[in-house]
């Protein structure tokens, strides 16, 4: 079971995470701290849970292999190495490539689920934490490549995880992704294909979620590429924004 009363923060400074009211996770966030992932289960996306994102691929979902948009979530991991916490310094390619930033609402578990109901889904979710997914650009849709995805601190999460009774309504969260010197990306949880019960209903339906396991409803789409040097915030709702910035890895032009 895992369960929290408030907002649950990790400072980087100290050993556990603790729970707080959020004037005083405020006051810790402004004066500069940083913060570990608020949470150390396991981090498991989604894709194509975005209305705009499956339309985008038009009549690429009927070709062959798939030959039909997807029945079932399609999930991908993000493992241990990627995770990261607010004010982190992730290293990525110094290229014009670049790095998405995927916004995404994190759904943490607060008790295990196997084949739960959506309409008992939410009484399974400890609270909400952000996340930016990021990954290289790249083509491949249904079988995301680890290379893209899997880099270290491709994960980042925080600043805390909200607890549920916080939360009256997951599927109607603004999302706003400001990278320097660029306008604000901003979108909608209620763009989502499967709402958050929905979402946990049919992921469940052929795996356990354990309590502290996070689950993205999924990135939308459109989220803006950012390089190494870029200044990054990442906010849901009125919670405290997700701050990090990408630096160029050793050797690379900056």
């Amino acid at each position: 079971m895992f369960a929290l009363d408030d907002h649950l923060i990790h400072l980087e400074a100290e050993p556990l995470a603790r729970d707080a009211d959020a004037s005083a996770v405020r006051a810790l966030l402004a004066g500069g701290a940083a913060c570990r992932p608020p949470v150390q289960g396991a981090v498991y996306g989604t894709l194509l849970n975005d209305r705009a994102a499956l339309a985008a691929l038009g009549e690429a979902v009927h070709a062959a292999p798939y030959k039909a948009p997807p029945k079932a979530p399609v999930l991908y991991v993000k493992p241990r190495n990627t995770h990261a916490g607010h004010r982190t310094r992730v290293v990525v390619p110094n290229d014009a490539q670049g790095v998405q930033v995927g916004g995404s609402l994190g759904i943490v578990m607060g008790r295990t689920a196997c084949r739960v109901s959506a309409e008992h889904a939410l009484s399974y979710v400890a609270g909400f934490t952000i996340v930016a997914d990021l990954c290289v650009p790249h083509e491949s849709v249904y079988r995301p490549s680890v290379r893209f995805r899997a880099r270290d601190g491709f994960c980042v999460m925080g600043p805390t995880v909200v607890a549920r009774r916080h939360v009256s309504d997951p599927n109607a969260l603004s999302i706003a992704i400001s990278v320097e010197g660029k306008e604000p990306f901003i979108a909608s949880t209620s763009t989502s294909i499967r709402d958050v019960a929905h979402l946990i209903a049919d992921v469940t339906d052929f795996m356990t979620l354990a309590p502290g396991d996070v689950l993205t409803l999924g990135v939308p789409h459109g989220a803006p590429v950012a390089q190494a040097g870029d200044e990054i915030s990442v906010g849901i709702g009125d919670w405290p924004p997700l701050r990090f910035s990408l630096t160029a890895q050793p050797g690379d032009p900056r």
